[in-house]
């Protein structure tokens, strides 16, 4: 297990489409538990495998902290309702932007076991399946944002005025 060197905006590998795994191998599995490590240091919820230089459809979620997903091969199987809000993104340190997502989806995946499953989500966790399976295709949430990107400094005082 380890920390990966996050790619951050401006690297090519987070603009190329990624490759279906088609063997869950050691080196799979060792990726996976390195990159739940490199998101959790980063205090992320979600990390794609090109994110960390890898070119393969897999993707690690914990919008919680308490339950991790391994996606591999991920398949948004179906969307739904809308939300908007500001959304970050670990390649893009330190900045935020709106983005309007889907409120409901529905992904289908191979996990580490190697069985199909299907995962549904709402709301936050809706928002890091879209987010993480975008980065799959070379798709980063700048390409969607509403507006200007802002300092999540700015952010951070904005919500607290609200309060």
């Amino acid at each position: 297990m380890g920390i990966r060197n996050l790619r951050t905006m401006g690297d090519e590998c987070l603009r190329k489409k990624c490759k279906e795994i088609k063997i869950i191998s050691p080196r799979i599995r060792l990726l996976a538990e390195d990159m739940l490590d490199t998101m959790y240091a980063a205090n992320g919820v979600g990390l794609a495998a090109p994110q960390v230089g890898i070119l393969k459809r897999m993707v690690v979620i914990d919008v919680d902290g308490e339950h991790p997903y391994v996606l591999i091969n991920p398949e948004i199987l179906e969307m739904s309702g809308e939300q908007t809000g500001y959304e970050g993104c670990l390649s893009v340190p330190g900045k935020s932007g709106i983005v309007t997502r889907p409120n409901y989806a529905k992904v289908r995946a191979t996990g580490l076991d190697g069985k199909e499953f299907i995962l549904e989500g709402e709301e936050l966790l809706a928002r890091a399946i879209c987010h993480e399976c975008d980065h799959l295709d070379g798709i980063i949430y700048v390409d969607k944002v509403e507006g200007d990107l802002i300092d999540n400094e700015e952010l951070e005082r904005m919500e607290m005025e609200e309060e």
